[in-house]
């Protein structure tokens, strides 16, 4: 009798979104990761070390980036690839047309990682390059890669997902959609507290509901008290992000109680991590004392970008030959 035979994985195409994965891709993502953060010091004779030999990436960034610029470049690079920055004037519409940028790039680069305001650039960029890999570095609506590397850091922290919770305290912004997204595939409950009118958007809430998986729950408040209690993590960003700068004032009133301090950590699980994508404006949404504490893991979420954004790269150019 002939042997049943697995299918081998496909290769991801585009990553603008945590929902570009379902749920055994996402699981396979978090694998490699760790795998490749092992082999990294076997340099040149790692597994993946080759990957993308002969393959270049564009990186097109509109916004500021330290860690996701930084890690690409040295993801790139570790996996044999070439890697060139694109000015964004030139490359973003300013001067042609979106659509136009995307069908010229496609012909020489095999890969762009862009970060962007405007996520609906990010859509039309993909859908007018379909032999071109788009990344998502970062949007107005998501950060997907984000999310990859903080499920990676929890991952290494507690060994297992499914059940957990996770406290995410501030602006319903573009990192806690990933957040949210990430964590129902992988089966991990999120209180979301966000002041009216901040709160995560409505869709957001629909599609972690359609992709939740092992009964992982999303629960919405306005009172951060009510939402630490019992989180295993407690998650925050910053109050005011790139291109909101004129909001800073009433975002500040606004989001003064949801800042998360020694007091409000206590109120969670013993034990409890607290997370931040960074950069942090420490004495705003974070306290000092909290930032720099035992409990903090904000820089292992900025290393695992590192080695989160190499599996995503391996998972578009290696299908069926990444040791996992």
């Amino acid at each position: 009798m002939k042997e049943a035979t697995t299918a081998p994985p496909r290769p991801v195409k585009n990553f603008l979104s945590v929902l570009d994965l379902d749920g055994p891709e996402l699981d396979r993502c978090l694998h490699l990761a760790a795998q490749l953060k092992a082999d990294r010091g076997l340099g040149r004779q790692a597994p993946t070390s080759g990957v993308l030999d002969g393959r270049s990436v564009a990186m097109l960034f509109e916004k500021a980036s330290l860690r996701t610029r930084s890690t690409f470049e040295i993801a790139v690079r570790e996996m044999g690839g070439t890697v060139v920055s694109l000015r964004p004037d030139a490359a973003l519409g300013q001067r042609e047309p979106v659509q136009d940028v995307a069908r010229n790039l496609e012909r020489w680069f095999d890969v762009v990682v862009i970060r962007t305001f405007s996520h609906a650039v990010l859509e039309r960029f993909a859908a007018a390059a379909p032999k071109l890999h788009v990344i998502n570095a970062l949007s107005d609506s998501e950060h997907p890669c984000q999310a990859v590397a903080d499920m990676l850091t929890l991952h290494e922290q507690w060994g297992t997902l499914r059940g957990r919770t996770i406290a995410y305290v501030g602006d319903g912004n573009n990192v806690a959609v990933s957040l949210v997204h990430s964590a129902a595939m992988l089966g991990v409950h999120v209180h979301a507290a966000s002041p009216d009118g901040y709160q995560l958007p409505d869709a957001v809430v629909q599609q972690a509901t359609g992709v939740a998986r092992y009964g992982a729950r999303l629960r919405l408040f306005t009172d951060p008290v009510d939402a630490v209690a019992g989180a295993d993590a407690i998650y925050t960003d910053t109050w005011i992000s790139m291109g909101q700068e004129a909001e800073a004032d009433v975002r500040r009133r606004l989001f003064a109680p949801y800042q998360v301090n020694d007091a409000l950590m206590s109120l969670a699980k013993p034990g409890a991590f607290f997370m931040h994508c960074l950069p942090a404006h420490r004495g705003e949404e974070v306290t000092d004392e909290v930032f720099e504490s035992t409990a903090s893991l904000v820089f292992d979420q900025a290393e695992n970008r590192l080695h989160s954004q190499k599996a995503l790269l391996a998972m578009m150019f290696s299908a069926t030959d990444v040791r996992v």
